[in-house]
């Protein structure tokens, strides 16, 4: 008989969110038009992958996509993630419906990484609200995972 191979996910959180920061970003921006300021002022390259973006189904079957847009640094295995919270009033993480968006940052050196880029939204007029969030706060994080 066959053994049973089972998905061991609080592994996998574990190992992707290892070394990881989280900011929580409120802008009126759609996505893609904040990736691209993004790519602008900070010299990034995000990217959307619809392959990459989270399914959800609603109570009524119909699935929801949230956006999500990728930056991988060309020099070491870093990457930094945007993940759109909020789509046709579905929020991808209901614990915090206030933020528009999460950025992931998986750097060696991750929390300096998102305390610069904390500097930088903070002078930007389309970002109303920066803020690191503590990763044992989010009750959904299991949605993150790509």
């Amino acid at each position: 008989m066959a053994a049973k191979l089972t998905l061991d996910l609080n592994a996998m959180q574990e190992d992707f969110f290892a070394d990881a920061v989280i900011i929580g970003i409120r802008s009126a921006l759609p996505g893609y038009r904040f990736c691209w300021l993004m790519n602008k002022l900070l010299h990034t390259h995000f990217v959307r992958d619809p392959e990459f973006d989270i399914r959800m189904e609603r109570p009524g079957g119909e699935d929801v996509f949230f956006e999500v847009y990728e930056f991988v640094l060309p020099q070491n295995s870093g990457k930094h993630i945007i993940y759109k919270l909020k789509t046709q009033e579905v929020h991808l993480m209901p614990e915090i419906k206030n933020l528009d968006f999460i950025w992931l940052v998986q750097t060696a050196m991750a929390d300096k990484d998102a305390k610069t880029i904390l500097e930088h939204c903070r002078n930007i007029n389309e970002i109303e609200m920066a803020q690191i969030l503590p990763l044992h706060q989010l009750k959904n994080k299991q949605h993150l995972l790509i």
